[in-house]
């Protein structure tokens, strides 16, 4: 098998995350689910935007996040996902290519327009998120390139993206690629709301062989096994993809591979700001380590240095030099 020219390549939404502080009452006036995601139409995105306070722009989306994290610790990434011929179109793929992320995806010239989140973060660092997804989900299998996808080590999928049916058939066509040029299937979970819709699905493609590596968080384990004890859903799933990553946010981490366990705490930090893309970031520093050969438990530390990173400022994408930081914490 040929070298791969990609250390991964993801299939996500491309999304521009809308961020803003904001005070507990604001969610409970504008009945929010607090700390969670929740799908929203135009109507309803346009009513959040105007009730949030000062807001920032930062390019976003779940995969294109744990992209950025990858490509600032020197993986070589690229991305696919849809924007429209917009503004916030024209910022996420400026964004994404200044990161060194390869992004050929042509931008969509029709309605919706592109992908954007809008974010509420309270005084504690929690977000809670409101997600348009306008553009995203209109992603073609044609907008694939096979030759690419087989070009990649890992494909990274993200599970926000399976819920509309364009996308999830332009990953089930991507899946089928990449395990025909002998590459890794890498997917998150992203959210129990996901896995409430598609769980059968998900569980499908585990008893089929088709996932190599997955990553949930405890409440997703939870969601996808039916198993409310946490080490009894480890177990069920374990059995059934070579890799599995479960975080559990200040409890920290553990993945199992073919049997073998190893366990992180998390990372230390001085204040957590803002919990978003968290899980992105830990992915980001994990399939790095992965990607380059490195053990179960510095894989994990290098994730759990990169979402620590992350929830100590605003934003999904880093700001500090994370290769700098995974190197000074391993040596």
């Amino acid at each position: 098998m040929n070298a791969p020219r990609y250390d991964v390549i993801a299939i996500g939404n491309a999304i521009v995350d809308v961020m803003a502080p904001c005070e507990e009452a604001l969610l409970t006036r504008l009945g929010l689910n607090r700390g969670g995601m929740t799908l929203v139409d135009t109507e309803r995105a346009e009513e959040l935007y105007a009730a949030m306070g000062p807001a920032k722009e930062i390019s976003g989306g779940s995969a294109a996040n744990t992209l950025a994290g990858m490509a600032a610790l020197g993986a070589k990434c690229a991305f696919i996902g849809q924007v429209a011929d917009d503004q916030l179109g024209a910022v996420f793929s400026h964004d994404i290519r200044a990161g060194g992320i390869a992004f050929e995806t042509p931008a969509r010239a029709e309605d919706p327009p592109t992908a954007r989140c809008l974010i509420f973060v309270t005084p504690d660092g929690e977000r809670t998120m409101n997600t348009f997804l306008g553009a995203s989900q209109f992603l073609p299998p044609a907008a694939l390139d096979d030759s690419v996808i087989a070009d990649a080590g890992i494909l990274y999928l993200e599970g926000y993206l399976w819920d509309p049916e364009e996308p999830r058939s332009a990953m089930r066509r991507a899946i089928e690629v990449a395990r025909a040029a002998g590459r890794k299937v890498a997917f998150t979970a992203s959210e129990s709301f996901v896995i409430a819709r598609h769980g059968d699905d998900f569980r499908a493609l585990m008893d089929e062989g088709k996932i190599d590596i997955l990553f949930v968080n405890e409440h997703e384990l939870a969601t996808l096994t039916g198993e409310a004890e946490f080490e009894a859903g480890v177990a069920k799933v374990s059995a059934k993809v070579p890799v599995l990553v479960a975080t559990r946010s200040a409890a920290g981490a553990i993945a199992v591979a073919n049997g073998q366990r190893a366990e992180v705490a998390a990372e230390p930090v001085a204040k957590v700001v803002d919990t978003t893309g968290a899980g992105d970031l830990f992915a980001a520093g994990f399939l790095t380590g992965h990607a380059r050969g490195e053990s179960l438990e510095r894989c994990l530390t290098m994730g759990a240095v990169c979402a620590a990173e992350i929830i100590s400022h605003y934003g999904a994408r880093p700001e500090a030099d994370l290769k700098a930081l995974v190197d000074t914490r391993l040596g």
